[in-house]
């Protein structure tokens, strides 16, 4: 796995004042899914365990209609141009919330937004692991950034 020392560099490609923007609409997104998401099942905890997450209980998952864009116009079309918001986007995890849109969730998916939740218990929180994460999507692309083929390299069969 990353961590945030080893990719400090990085995170100096994003624009501090956005990249401020981003934590905090991240934390506002998370602390929403922690009061109103639901916990993992039994089978989602060992899943959740086996890829990694040292807290699953923690984890709480919000179904819907469709994953939620800043409200920022800026922070907004930065997140739908870096390819990690938009109308082709199926899950979204930020700390220990995963969001999901209907008729998405399987264990591939799950198993994969888990091993996002991992990296960030390894970061220590939102505002340690983002920069970074997106200082690589920046750099490298989102299908190519180390944290996405971390995730896909450990999704579990459906």
């Amino acid at each position: 796995m990353f961590s945030a020392d080893e990719a400090d560099a990085d995170s100096e490609l994003v624009v501090p004042p956005l990249l401020q923007r981003a934590v905090a609409w991240a934390e506002g997104v998370a602390a929403d899914v922690a009061a109103t998401g639901t916990a993992l099942d039994t089978a989602g905890l060992a899943d959740a365990t086996a890829v990694g997450v040292r807290r699953p209980e923690s984890i709480r998952i919000l179904m819907v209609e469709r994953l939620p864009l800043p409200q920022d116009p800026e922070l907004q079309a930065a997140a739908l141009q870096a390819g990690l918001l938009g109308p082709a986007a199926t899950g979204l995890t930020l700390g220990h919330a995963i969001l999901i849109g209907h008729g998405h969730l399987c264990r591939r998916l799950l198993s994969h937004e888990c091993r996002h939740v991992a990296q960030y218990e390894q970061a220590g929180s939102i505002a340690s692991f983002l920069p970074v994460y997106l200082g690589s999507i920046l750099q490298v692309g989102y299908w190519d950034c180390p944290f996405e083929q971390d995730a896909r390299a450990h999704e579990l069969p459906d």
